[in-house]
C-alpha cells in the first residue's frame, strides 16, 4: 500500500501537451492511463510478426513514467533539460521501485527497463505509443505544445521516427498528422 499511496503523485507531474480541447495541460497518470487504452485498441496495428505479449505492453504503459515522480517530466525537445536525465531517472527507479517487496520490485524495474531500451516488440510498440499519443493530442489542440516551443518539421520526425519500427501503419497515420501540421504552421517548415 505505500507504493500505492506513493504513485498517486503521479497525477501532480505536469507534462507539455495538451488535452484535446487544449484547456490545460495534461498530467503523467492521464497520459499512462491513455497508453493502456491505446494499446488496448491499437494492438493490432503491430508490425510484428507475432502479436505482442498485450498484458505487459500495458504494464509498461501504466509503470513508464512513474520515475518522473521524482525525476519529473522532461521535454522530449529539450536538448539541454535531457542531459542528466538518466541519472536522475535511475536514481527514481531505485526509491520508487525498492518500495515494493522484492518480487514486484524485480518485476516493475524490469518491464521499465524493457520499455526504455525498447529490446522487445512489446517494448516497441509501448514506445510507439508513448510518442503517438501526444503527437495526437498536440495535434488536436491545434499544435499548441509546438507552437510554444517553435518546434520544427526536423524536430518532429527525429523524435517519432521510432513509431514505424513497430507499426507501419502507425508511422503512416503519424506522417499524415505531421504534414497536416505543417501546412496548418503547427510546425516550422524548416529547423
Amino acid at each position: 500500500m505505500e507504493f500505492v499511496i506513493e504513485v498517486d503523485k503521479l497525477k501532480k507531474i505536469t507534462r507539455q501537451n495538451y488535452l484535446a480541447d487544449g484547456s490545460r495541460k495534461e498530467n503523467d497518470a492521464e497520459h499512462s492511463w491513455h497508453l493502456a487504452l491505446m494499446a488496448l485498441v491499437l494492438c493490432e496495428h503491430v508490425g510484428a510478426e507475432e502479436s505482442p505479449d498485450l498484458l505487459r505492453v500495458i504494464k509498461m504503459a501504466l509503470i513508464h513514467d512513474l520515475v518522473e515522480i521524482d525525476a519529473g517530466d522532461t521535454y522530449c525537445y529539450d536538448e539541454k533539460a535531457n542531459a542528466g536525465k538518466r541519472e536522475r531517472e535511475l536514481a527514481a527507479a531505485d526509491r520508487l521501485f525498492g518500495i515494493l517487496p522484492p518480487d514486484q520490485a524485480r518485476e516493475f524495474r524490469e518491464l521499465w527497463e524493457e520499455f526504455e531500451e525498447q529490446r522487445t516488440p512489446e517494448a516497441r510498440f509501448a514506445a510507439a505509443l508513448d510518442r503517438l499519443q501526444p503527437l495526437t493530442l498536440n495535434y488536436i489542440a491545434g499544435g499548441k505544445s509546438w507552437r510554444e516551443h517553435g518546434i520544427s518539421y526536423s524536430q518532429v520526425i527525429k523524435r517519432n521516427s521510432s513509431i514505424g519500427e513497430s507499426s507501419p501503419a502507425l508511422w503512416k497515420f503519424t506522417l499524415n498528422i505531421i504534414r497536416e501540421a505543417v501546412r496548418k504552421g503547427y510546425i516550422k517548415e524548416n529547423g
